[in-house]
């Protein structure tokens, strides 16, 4: 079962994750991370690195963030065509909704 970014990644992009990912199997848009579900192995790596604690285990997404299980599928496959993938640490993206720290 793949991990999905959830909202607290939203305009609070941390990249601790990427750097623990053994398949690169992030992406990153403007706004936030995603996972692409068919590339993830379901080693839970990236969960503890999250400082925001954003990424779940698909079976574990809570209810009122289950419609990015969605938004990681669908973005992960636009922004990979794209080139978008994530497999160094970067500065953080702390927008104005940014609740970490």
């Amino acid at each position: 079962m793949p991990h999905v970014v959830t909202e607290p990644c939203r305009d609070c992009k941390y990249t601790d994750c990427v750097t623990e990912c053994p398949v690169e199997c992030f992406y990153q848009d403007g706004d936030m991370l995603v996972i692409d579900p068919n590339d993830c192995i379901d080693c839970g790596a990236c969960i503890p690195a999250c400082p925001v604690e954003a990424i779940y285990s698909e079976s574990s997404v809570p209810s009122q963030w289950q419609g990015y299980i969605n938004i990681n599928l669908e973005r992960a496959g636009v922004l990979k065509g794209q080139g978008k993938q994530l497999s160094k640490k970067q500065p953080p993206m702390k927008g104005p909704n940014c609740k970490g720290s």
